[in-house]
């Protein structure tokens, strides 16, 4: 991965911590997880279809919640990758400096 796809990768990450930390966002998942779930433990017996189409919304949220995590996660990684770079470089100038080239 090169310098232009870690620096994307912050980016990206900034943006979904800020969407994970976002108060009315956090509100709507909470809410939505909550009543699909209450719904789904409220469905009658023979009411197959419902429970199937509230299961699948409560994963669905879900995996949108691990989807902006698996980008903040990665925008760490991509940080220290980038921090490493940063470090190399500044190693490789300092060894040109005192080696005259």
């Amino acid at each position: 991965m090169d310098e232009v796809d870690l620096r994307r990768d912050t980016e990206r990450a900034a943006r979904a911590q800020a969407l994970m930390e976002d108060e009315i966002l956090k509100e709507a998942f909470s809410r939505l997880e909550a009543s699909y779930t209450e719904e789904l433990f409220t469905t009658g017996a023979r009411d197959t279809q419902a429970r199937e189409a509230l299961y699948l919304a409560v994963n669905v949220l879900r995996k949108v919640r691990g989807h902006l995590n698996t980008l903040v996660q990665g925008g760490n990684i991509a940080q220290k990758q980038l921090d490493d770079l940063e470090s190399r470089s500044k190693l490789e100038q300092m060894r040109r400096k005192f080696s005259g080239v």
